[in-house]
C-alpha cells in the first residue's frame, strides 16, 4: 500500500510589516500544520523584492502553496510570481491594512489562518494590471495615490496622528481632468480619484467598490467627484459603512479594460505601493489567473471599528463642528430675522 504523496507548502515572512512583531510565526506553523500531509520551510524577506525572488523559485520547484505572511504589500509581491502557476496563495494576515484578506474573509488570527491553509481549499481568482504591474485588490491615481506616496515618505502605516494628517492635506489637494476610455467610449471627468477595484476594499474595511467581485471578469471603476470639506465627513462615513457607491460625489461602472489620460505624468498605486508613471494609464483584469487558498466557512461580518476609522472619525467630526457653528448661526439669523419683521409690522 502505497502512501499519500505529502503537499509541499513555503511560508515567506515579511519580518517587519505591518506593526505586529512576527517572532511567534515560526512556532504558530510548527503547532498547527499538519506534518502527515505536508512539508514545509520556513522562510525570511531581507529587502523589498525578495517576497518576489523566493515565490519564483517556488513557482519553479512546483511548490503546492506559496503562502505570504505580511501585509498587502508582501501579498502583492509573492501573489504577481505566482500568476497562472499551479501554486496556489495562501495568506496569513499580518500588515496594517490586510486588504485582499478582508475581502477572502479570512481571520485576522494567525493560528486561525494557519488552520484554513491546513485545510487547503484553493479556487481561481481574478487580478488586475496597471500598466504592467498586477494588483488583487485596488489599484488608482488622484488622491489614493497622493496618500500611498505620503505614507511611503513617511516609512511607515501605523499612527493614527500621521493618518490625520494626511487627511488634512488631502483637504487641499486639487483634482485632476482625466480622459477615461472603456468598451463604451470615451468620457472625460475632472476627479478627485479614480480607483478600479478587483476585490471590495482598500484594506482597514474601507470599503471603496462594497460590491466588488474578484470572480466575475470585471473591474469596479470608481470616479470621485471634487469635494468640498462638508462632504467630507458623509464620504468617510460611506467608505466604512459599504454605502460609498450610493453618495452623490460617486460615479462607477464596471469594465474589463480601461485606458486613462491625464494631462501629466504623476503617481497610481497598485495596492498601496506607490510609484511615478507617465500620463498614460492603462488598467486590465485578468480573469481567474491566480489560485488561493480560501476559507470555506466564510460569512463576511460587519465592519468593525478600526484605527483608521477612528482617525477618520475624529478629524471629520472637527469638521462636523464646524458645520454645527455654521448651522447655529444661520439658525440665529432666521429667528432675528422673524422679530424685525414682527416688529417692523408693529410700526
Amino acid at each position: 500500500m502505497f502512501e499519500a504523496k505529502k503537499q509541499t507548502i513555503a511560508f515567506i515572512i515579511n519580518p517587519i510589516s505591518g506593526t505586529n512583531k512576527k517572532d511567534e510565526i515560526p512556532q504558530l506553523i510548527e503547532q498547527t500544520i499538519d506534518r502527515s500531509r505536508y512539508d514545509y520551510d520556513i522562510m525570511f524577506t531581507e529587502y523589498a523584492g525578495h517576497a518576489s525572488e523566493m515565490a519564483k523559485d517556488c513557482v519553479s520547484r512546483h511548490t503546492d502553496i506559496c503562502v505570504a505572511v505580511g501585509g498587502d504589500g508582501t501579498v502583492n509581491e509573492v501573489a504577481r510570481s505566482l500568476v497562472h502557476s499551479q501554486t496556489a496563495l495562501g495568506i496569513v494576515p499580518s500588515g496594517s491594512g490586510n486588504g485582499l484578506a478582508r475581502h477572502l474573509c479570512l481571520p485576522m488570527s494567525a493560528r486561525q489562518s494557519l488552520e484554513i491553509i491546513n485545510n487547503a481549499q484553493i479556487e481561481a481568482f481574478d487580478y488586475g494590471v496597471i500598466n504592467g504591474l498586477p494588483f488583487f485588490c485596488t489599484c488608482g491615481m488622484g488622491f489614493d495615490a497622493f496618500i500611498s506616496l505620503k505614507f511611503a515618505e513617511a516609512g511607515k502605516r501605523g499612527p493614527i496622528t500621521y493618518v490625520e494628517n494626511v487627511l488634512k492635506e488631502g483637504l487641499k489637494y486639487k483634482p485632476e481632468t482625466y480622459v477615461v476610455e472603456d468598451e463604451t467610449g470615451t468620457h472625460r471627468h475632472k476627479a478627485f480619484l479614480i480607483a478600479c477595484a478587483n476585490a471590495a476594499q482598500y484594506g482597514n474595511n474601507a470599503y471603496i467598490a462594497p460590491g466588488a467581485s474578484m470572480k466575475d471578469g470585471f473591474m469596479d471603476v470608481i470616479i470621485m467627484e471634487p469635494f468640498d470639506v462638508l462632504d467630507a465627513p458623509t464620504i468617510a462615513y460611506d467608505l466604512f459603512s459599504k454605502t460609498l457607491t450610493q453618495n452623490s460625489k460617486i460615479k462607477t461602472f464596471r469594465a474589463k479594460h480601461i485606458h486613462i489620460q491625464r494631462a501629466h505624468e504623476g503617481a497610481i498605486h497598485y495596492d498601496g505601493d506607490p510609484v511615478m508613471t507617465d500620463a498614460d494609464v492603462d488598467v486590465a483584469i485578468q480573469p481567474l489567473g491566480i489560485r488561493m487558498v480560501v476559507n470555506p466557512s466564510a460569512i463576511e461580518d460587519s465592519a468593525q471599528p478600526n484605527p483608521m476609522l477612528n482617525a477618520f472619525s475624529d478629524f471629520f467630526n472637527n469638521i462636523n463642528n464646524v458645520r454645527e457653528d455654521i448651522a447655529r448661526g444661520h439658525r440665529r439669523i432666521q429667528v432675528l430675522n422673524k422679530l424685525m419683521l414682527r416688529r417692523l409690522s408693529k410700526l
